[in-house]
């Protein structure tokens, strides 16, 4: 009995000794994690719920939440034209640009993977423009653009009298501009993306395949591509959350002109918001921004939490 008192008092002893390590080791991250939690909470949800209620008011040039409005300011904002055609001119931006971004960089992925000569040349090439600001890339492509310094007066100074490219200046056309920059820019981190998903596909399934005979397309269209559908799922909501949020493209290419050719969501929220005092407008405004992110954000999560649980 007394050699068994001996033996468990050095090992309670042990334990005792361990608990406060164990302790610090579990509790340390959480308290240095501790101060930024709560600024995000703050200055990140704290600011949604203070928009969301602002967006209830008839706030003008300062917060002012003694006039409750309600709903008041989403009816207004849903029966005002130029919402509306900020609407429209994100539904053609957004679509062009995820389409023709998805296109074109799956394209140079699946050149890139067909180890070329100069990959490690080419493929900063292509990622470069993702480097700059969009604030940059508007102004290049406006000066590019512009009829009067650009494309068209280089032209006409080699001799060419007859061409003439005004999509900048012409309101039918000025939100294809837009898209024209935008795809330019971020097309080479699509590339990026799908690159990585074509590496990481198993080269026996494809070895398989060419055994069995069947052809580089077929094996694209059939094998690869499937397999990369959370390349594209992932690529769809990078590039929706950068279209409805597009701000500073757009304010350098043609800030919002000719007229409001090219007024999208966000750049209505500054215009109202800073332009016209319209505080209220302007945050139901946000908050509809705000929402059509969630919709495109909130099934992609769900859809990666439920495929981790299945696996």
């Amino acid at each position: 009995m007394a050699q068994t008192q001996a033996e468990i008092v050095p090992v309670l002893t042990q334990r005792t000794s361990r608990a406060p390590k164990e302790a610090l080791q579990e509790w340390l991250p959480k308290l240095v994690l501790a101060p930024s939690f709560a600024l995000i909470l703050l200055f990140v949800y704290g600011f949604i719920v203070f928009t969301a209620a602002l967006s209830l008011t008839g706030s003008k040039l300062l917060p002012d939440f003694s006039t409750w409005v309600g709903l008041g300011n989403y009816v207004r904002l849903f029966n005002h034209p130029n919402w509306i055609t900020a609407l429209k001119n994100l539904a053609i931006f957004a679509s062009l640009y995820i389409i023709v971004c998805s296109v074109l960089g799956l394209g140079l992925a699946i050149l890139l993977d067909q180890k070329i000569r100069g990959e490690g040349f080419l493929r900063p090439i292509y990622l470069y423009p993702m480097a700059l600001s969009f604030i940059v890339t508007g102004v290049a492509w406006k000066w590019f653009l512009d009829p009067g310094i650009g494309l068209e007066h280089v032209m006409h100074s080699w001799g060419w009298e007859s061409f003439s490219f005004r999509w900048i200046k012409d309101g039918k056309f000025a939100i294809y501009t837009i898209v024209i920059a935008a795809v330019w820019q971020s097309s080479g981190f699509v590339m990026a993306m799908f690159l990585a998903g074509l590496r990481g596909v198993d080269n026996e399934v494809i070895k398989a395949a060419q055994i069995d005979g069947a052809s580089t397309m077929t094996i694209y269209r059939r094998i690869i591509i499937p397999l990369m559908r959370p390349v594209f799922l992932s690529a769809f909501v990078v590039l929706a959350h950068l279209a409805i949020k597009s701000y500073d493209l757009v304010v350098a290419m043609t800030d919002g002109g000719p007229g409001t050719a090219t007024w999208t969501p966000a750049l209505f929220m500054q215009k109202f918001t800073f332009g016209r005092n319209e505080m209220g407008m302007g945050a139901a405004s946000a908050m509809v921004m705000m929402m059509m992110i969630f919709s495109i954000i909130v099934p992609y999560l769900y859809s990666e939490l439920r495929g981790g649980r299945r696996s």
